[in-house]
């Protein structure tokens, strides 16, 4: 049952009912609505005690559904171009990302890249790339993060190296190679 805009905006219309719900200590008892004013089942909300999690099921709203290999690799390969080569230097040629920009803030910018990168290797490895394909993916992002702590220089070679691009070029070539 939906509750109207009266019983939303004014409380004193609502007093004389009461929810079903009581209250006992820091935990609430009674039924959970959603966002349309619906009733959840408790049998939906998962077992009790588990602690409070989100259940996507198969929606198109979850970030972490079941993508193929290829929705994999575009996510990827747009996550590598966004951080290495999204922009172009006015007048020039030259073309940076926003491993580049944040890279710019000392040490914590080169963490906070490194982390993005280390997650490249990760959904490599979850893809099912090889123990010599990841390592050489973890080498480039070493030595992106190392070179990059370096206050000026290692901002250009940020810019210049594009650890993410080779990767995830690296990680395609490999996946070419396999069997569909």
């Amino acid at each position: 049952m939906a509750m109207s805009n009266e019983e939303i905006i004014s409380p004193r219309l609502g007093r004389g009912r009461t929810s079903g719900a009581t209250f006992r200590g820091a935990q609430a008892r009674g039924p959970v609505i959603d966002q349309e004013g619906r009733e959840i089942r408790s049998e939906a909300l998962g077992p009790q005690g588990s602690g409070f999690h989100f259940e996507f099921g198969h929606s198109s709203a979850n970030p972490f559904a079941d993508l193929t290999r290829e929705q994999r690799m575009a996510r990827l390969d747009a996550l590598a171009k966004l951080l290495d080569v999204a922009f172009i230097v006015p007048g020039t040629n030259i073309r940076y990302g926003i491993d580049g920009l944040i890279g710019l803030i000392p040490v914590i910018g080169d963490l906070i890249t490194t982390a993005i990168s280390l997650w490249l290797v990760r959904e490599a490895r979850a893809l099912g790339a090889p123990w010599h394909v990841t390592a050489r993916m973890l080498g480039n992002v070493a030595l992106d993060g190392v070179v990059g702590l370096v206050p000026v220089a290692g901002d250009a070679f940020d810019v210049m190296f594009r650890a993410n691009v080779r990767n995830v070029r690296m990680l395609k070539r490999w996946m070419d190679k396999q069997p569909r």
